[in-house]
């Protein structure tokens, strides 16, 4: 995307700050927020999404709407987010700092968490810090992640468990 593509982006009510690497054939919805991020080539990005500053997102994905991504992710190939899903990179959040004023970037550090090829996080996640989705794994709607998910496997539920892994049949209740 061009200079002047975010231009004319940002006429159809979008915010992509002039530091937004985007690659080839990105395609953007209205109502976006993006800033010191990096998008991959084809990748989709649904309405009423915001990425953060050092967020990264990887080639061919794709990111329901409503969806926040804050800085510390790190999102690789061929991954799709469901709508409204809520990354989280703040164990232990506060306002202030200890003196009472308002904290600023120098009172906390970022807590990274990483999404590998391939997965699928369900709508309405939340996905807690300093862990790794694994590549392929999926993630049921609505789950709390609070641990690693490892690769091929299922998760879901508050807190999210393994319930089986991919290439396992599925169950046949009636």
């Amino acid at each position: 995307m061009t200079v002047h593509d975010c231009a004319k982006a940002a006429e159809n009510y979008c915010c992509i700050a002039p530091d937004v690497k985007l690659g080839q054939g990105v395609k953007l919805a209205k109502f976006i927020n993006l800033y010191g991020c990096e998008i991959g080539d084809e990748t989709k990005i649904g309405a009423f999404v915001e990425v953060q500053k050092n967020a990264a997102i990887g080639k061919r994905c794709k990111v329901s709407s409503h969806t926040f991504i804050c800085e510390g992710v790190t999102i690789e190939d061929n991954v799709f987010v469901g709508h409204g899903v809520v990354f989280i990179n703040d164990s232990y959040p506060r306002a202030t700092a200890a003196d009472g004023q308002l904290q600023t970037e120098a009172d906390w550090k970022v807590e990274r968490t990483l999404v590998k090829r391939g997965a699928s996080i369900g709508s309405g996640c939340t996905i807690l810090p300093n862990l790794t989705i694994g590549e392929n794994a999926i993630v049921g709607a609505g789950s709390v992640v609070t641990r690693d998910v490892p690769p091929n496997t299922i998760v879901f539920g508050n807190p999210a468990r393994i319930h089986r892994n991919i290439d396992q049949p599925t169950e046949v209740t009636q």
